[in-house]
């Protein structure tokens, strides 16, 4: 169970301001406003590394967080801190200071890429953009004006196989520049009532 840890980390960086969590990964992702810094999960707390402090954290023993994705390893940029960081939370702080500063430059620099294709978007591939051509939704602009709802709908009527209500939320999380796991329990049951 991840909340003991979860707490305390909470309490620790609640001065970086606006400091809340929410379910990612198996696990909890710690943001300060929009910019997820830390994530806790298999009850530790994993601090996001930036170019300055990955080796660093490679060099202490520190080890990234792997999660499996369509069967593959996914290695992210959150580093597991060891135990007795928690003996010195100041230690803890200035690290984190870090990696909300690299959470936020690299949020900076995705906002500036504006996607042209679809299968740019997030939680999208070449699979997708196909599908959604398919139905008539050649652009961004025209996923964004149909929703995620009326795309899911439309590609129902066109699939052999039932679709998985992941391609839902993939839908929804890509029109808001999003991965489909931070959409909201709220949203979703929406999307679901509607469906």
């Amino acid at each position: 169970m991840d909340k003991p840890i979860l707490k305390d980390a909470l309490k620790l960086l609640d001065h970086f301001g606006n400091v809340k969590s929410r379910s990612m990964f198996g696990g909890f992702g710690i943001f300060a406003g929009e910019a997820m810094f830390a994530l806790v999960v298999n009850n530790k707390l994993h601090l996001r590394a930036n170019a300055k402090t990955e080796e660093e954290f490679k060099q202490a023993g520190l080890e990234p967080y792997i999660y499996k994705k369509r069967g593959f390893p996914v290695i992210t940029k959150h580093y597991a801190i060891l135990d007795e960081w928690w003996e010195s939370p100041e230690k803890i702080v200035k690290q984190a200071k870090y990696s909300l500063e690299a959470a936020l430059a690299d949020k900076k620099a995705k906002e500036c890429c504006i996607p042209e294709r679809i299968k740019d978007l997030p939680n999208l591939r070449l699979s997708n953009e196909r599908m959604l051509k398919k139905i008539g939704i050649q652009t961004i602009d025209q996923l964004h004006n149909i929703g995620a709802l009326e795309a899911y709908k439309a590609l129902q009527k066109t699939q052999e196989m039932p679709l998985s209500l992941e391609l839902l939320w993939a839908l929804e999380g890509a029109i808001h520049g999003q991965h489909w796991s931070v959409i909201p329990e709220s949203r979703r049951n929406e999307l679901l009532a509607k469906l």
